[in-house]
């Protein structure tokens, strides 16, 4: 072997010391490659939500006099579920569960209930372990001497179902609540059916 034959076989080990050794198999062997990845777990971000039982109530006539009639019933329970993190929560936050309803009309052109004839008187059924979630006061009607300064005048604006004043606190929880609905007309109101919307809305 001369001097140039050595060199070639000492660059070709130097090489071989360099790179390892690639997956090799003869014909009708097998060779394996591992592949792997880490997954990280999605975080979906928290919600603050509105969710009504029901998307209807029929009143009935309860409590008629002779110069007022009067129809009863109770809101479908409202829940309001907040699932965010803190972080999620701007500083000095607070949410509130607002409501209002439309004039009553009538298939036959009747004349029709205004909306301030409807009042409620909100229940909380559910307001956790914080005390800082509460429900509205009550509303009555314009037929009605007020309860409290200036609230005879029905759901024609929107008035205070349920709140709390620091969201970052009742974070994580689920509350509920619902109201007496109550209807006041006049005795000599026309007959017929009578359909009104009562729009519920969540803010913060």
């Amino acid at each position: 072997m001369n001097r140039r034959t050595c060199l070639s076989v000492a660059v070709a080990c130097s090489l071989l010391a360099l790179f390892p050794a690639a997956a090799h198999a003869e014909p009708g062997d097998d060779a394996d490659v591992e592949v792997t990845v880490d997954i990280t777990e999605i975080k979906e971000p928290g919600v603050l939500a509105l969710t009504v039982a029901g998307n209807a109530v029929a009143l009935q006539e309860e409590g008629s006099g002779l110069l007022v009639r009067q129809f009863t019933g109770t809101l479908p329970t409202v829940t309001v579920t907040d699932t965010r993190t803190l972080e999620e929560i701007p500083d000095g936050s607070a949410w509130a569960v607002l409501g209002s309803v439309s004039d009553f009309t009538g298939p036959s052109g009747q004349p029709a209930i205004t909306a301030d004839h409807l009042g409620w008187k909100p229940r909380l059924i559910d307001g956790g372990d914080t005390g800082l979630v509460a429900e509205g006061e009550e509303v009555v009607t314009v037929l009605d001497e007020p309860t409290q300064p200036g609230n005879n005048v029905g759901l024609v604006d929107q008035e205070l179902l349920v709140s709390t004043y620091d969201s970052a606190e009742v974070t994580g929880g689920a509350y509920t609540v619902n109201a007496d609905l109550n209807l006041r007309t006049p005795a000599e109101v026309a007959a017929g059916s009578y359909h009104a919307k009562l729009t519920l809305s969540l803010f913060e």
